[in-house]
């Protein structure tokens, strides 16, 4: 068919139903987020789709001196700390951002009119969503599973691997880019990846000579490429159902908008690879000399997790399948000893100090791989939590909302401001709270609302709700996706304290060279302008939908 210009005159609303479009008085199948009355008008659900369960999604249930808007001020209070601290002192320190998020908290509590109890209760109803449980599982599972792979003698297999195949300082960072992509693409979690990436491939390409920030940035280019496109990322998931669309189509009808993105920045790193330069490291030269093969086994670890994933096994699965053959190459091929991989430490020789995960030492603890891979993100993890609790206390007292109401009534009046507010809404939404995907699950009825009031395809709303989700978690300097990196490098035994301060990149820095999440959010934001790609609900039908 013939879609209509994108002109004022001519733009479709909820007036003119045409083709599925719902009626209001029929339900509304899928899970798109939004309540259905049985007026023409679908009512948003209250919480952003924050809840887990149906009796949640209510009215805003804490007021505020100063109306709906006061109910942003923790948020706010921790973006402004969180900007000042890493971008104008250049203090790189999760811990910091932590104590920003407390007194922000605290603060917006001073803002609530009556009994301080239901402001309280929201703390903790927000730290409790499956949302924040899901990355902080994929955190500890992906850092213990990296860590192994890194005490296997991963790092100087890949060392040894890249002078073998020539693969110099200048390219690494585009070759880590498309590998990191695949990963988390094959594996549907781009945190995951970038833990695996960061703890393996950053410290061997810094070895060999490339920059520390553009390779950091092109790691996370690569998870914004998986978490956009992986058919099992949860982001990507969310994306589909939340539009009422199907998965396989969705990803189908993306992969153009990936694609224009990454091919441009492939060429970015590999032009900025070879003009930026590398750190000096003391003893990489050595290092560099005594890069042996064996842990070049580890690859083998590494597609059994892919494989498994792929598969359609839960993410927790397939790393622990991988942890498992990691532990036996490890011990099997002598590439490092039970007490590298998990060690109690005692002061005095005992009746267990003979057993091979027991040492004795000056200062009694544990130790080992696994211990390692997993406390380096309990900062991240309170930081975590923290934020979701005040997503939830915007979300209760009605902020998210007035946000939301204030685009579509006052910004939305067309097709093409409608799409470009979505996509500038994505990002604001996402620049507060910084888990892509409870932000996206908090945003997504009102990307089906927006759309749905100009007939925009569930395809279309999927697509730019996702890639603007997947590309600024891991811009912005105190997102989720760009601190789980950020960790690795500085968490008890990281590669800071393992090989100096030059294998610690403070995350602000990152952001210019991220160069596929920025391409993403522009290719959008231009496909949004111009129409490339709109489709309308009569256009094309989900598979999902049609056989409902």
């Amino acid at each position: 068919m013939i879609n209509p210009p994108d002109d004022d005159s001519t733009d479709r609303t909820d007036d003119a139903p045409t083709g599925d479009a719902p009626r209001g008085d029929e339900p509304r199948s899928g899970g798109g987020g939004a309540e259905t009355t049985t007026d023409d008008e679908p009512v948003a659900v209250a919480d952003g789709g924050f809840a887990d369960d149906p009796d949640a999604a209510v009215g805003p249930r804490i007021s505020f001196y100063g109306g709906k808007w006061a109910s942003t001020i923790p948020l706010v209070v921790f973006i402004l700390w969180a900007i000042f601290q890493s971008g104008v002192l250049g203090i790189g320190d999760t811990n910091g951002l932590v104590i920003g998020a407390l007194l922000g908290t605290i603060l917006g509590m001073f803002f609530v009119r009556g009994d301080w109890k239901a402001y309280a209760n929201t703390i903790f109803e927000g730290m409790t969503q499956r949302v924040a449980a899901t990355a902080i599982v994929a955190w500890l599972w992906a850092g213990m599973f990296a860590e192994t792979l890194q005490v296997g003698g991963f790092v100087e297999g890949l060392i040894y691997a890249a002078d073998a195949l020539n693969v110099g300082a200048a390219t690494f960072p585009a070759a880590a880019f498309v590998l990191c992509g695949l990963l988390a693409t094959g594996i549907g979690t781009g945190y995951g990846a970038t833990v695996a990436f960061v703890t393996l491939f950053f410290p061997a390409g810094v070895l060999i000579g490339a920059n520390p920030v553009l390779l950091f940035a092109a790691i996370l280019s690569g998870a914004v490429f998986g978490d956009n496109l992986a058919p099992v990322s949860d982001t990507t998931i969310v994306s589909a159902v939340t539009q009422n669309a199907d998965i396989g189509g969705v990803v189908a009808s993306r992969f153009k908008y990936a694609i224009l993105a990454a091919v441009p920045a492939f060429v970015a790193y590999l032009v900025m690879g070879s003009v930026l330069s590398g750190a000096s490291l003391e003893g990489a030269a050595a290092l560099r000399e005594s890069a042996t093969a064996p842990g070049l086994v580890h690859l083998i670890s590494m597609g059994v997790v892919i494989a498994t994933a792929v598969a359609g096994r839960h993410i927790v699965e397939a790393i622990s399948w991988g942890l498992i053959v990691a532990i036996a190459f490890n011990l099997a091929f002598g590439l490092s000893s039970v007490s590298d991989i998990l060690v109690f430490t005692v002061t005095e020789q005992g009746a267990f100090s003979s057993l091979p995960f027991v040492a004795v030492g000056e200062t009694a603890g544990v130790g080992g791989s696994l211990y390692a891979g997993a406390i380096g993100f309990f900062p991240l993890i309170v930081l975590t939590l923290l934020i979701v609790g005040m997503a939830r206390i915007m979300i209760r007292g009605g902020g998210f909302e007035a946000i939301l109401e204030f685009l579509l009534n006052s910004v939305a009046t067309t097709v093409r401001r409608a799409e470009v507010t979505m996509v500038l809404g994505t990002a604001a939404i996402n620049g507060m709270i910084t888990i892509n995907t409870a932000a996206e699950i908090a945003i997504a009825p009102y990307i089906a609302r927006i759309g749905e009031k100009f007939n925009i395809n569930g395809y279309r709303r999927a697509n730019i709700l996702d890639a603007n989700t997947s590309a600024l978690g891991y811009i912005f300097p105190w997102a989720g996706g760009v601190l789980v990196g950020y960790q690795v490098m500085v968490g008890p035994n990281g590669l800071g304290a393992e090989y100096g301060p030059e294998m610690v990149v403070n995350p602000i820095q990152a952001v210019p060279y991220v160069f596929h999440g920025w391409f993403l959010v522009i290719v959008f934001l231009i496909a949004a302008v111009t129409g490339f790609g709109r489709e309308y609900i009569p256009d094309r039908t989900s598979e999902e939908v049609s056989r409902a």
